[in-house]
């Protein structure tokens, strides 16, 4: 019989690795919950233009300071919103990432989320 299996010194039973498997399901299942319901504000430009992301990477608010509106300098404008996206993104998924290594103790799973 090969190790690691049921009877074998050591190894964990079937039913147990089951067992294991429905509570880190549960706990992935509620993670997500958490994290859909989840807002982080970023800014850029000192606030200029504020982003707000929910946990499913939608953007849910965009703020932008009347102050940094130049028809003169629009790539400026366009740099500003870039940065607070793609940092707002960047927040969100480590946030994600921190909670999935709570539940797998710190293996990686890829494509999972």
């Amino acid at each position: 019989m090969p190790k690691g299996f049921h009877g074998s010194p050591g190894g964990m039973n079937m039913q147990q690795m089951m067992k294991q498997a429905q509570k880190m399901q549960r706990q992935m299942a509620e993670m997500q919950e958490e994290l859909s319901n989840k807002k982080l504000e970023v800014s850029s430009g000192g606030g200029a233009v504020k982003i707000t992301i929910n946990g499913e990477k939608q953007i849910t608010d965009l703020v932008i300071s009347p102050d940094v509106v130049d028809p003169d300098d629009v790539e400026m404008l366009q740099d500003l919103v870039m940065t607070a996206v793609n940092e707002a993104i960047r927040q969100i998924d480590e946030a994600a990432n921190n909670q999935m290594s709570k539940i797998t103790g710190g293996i990686s799973l890829p494509g999972l989320f």
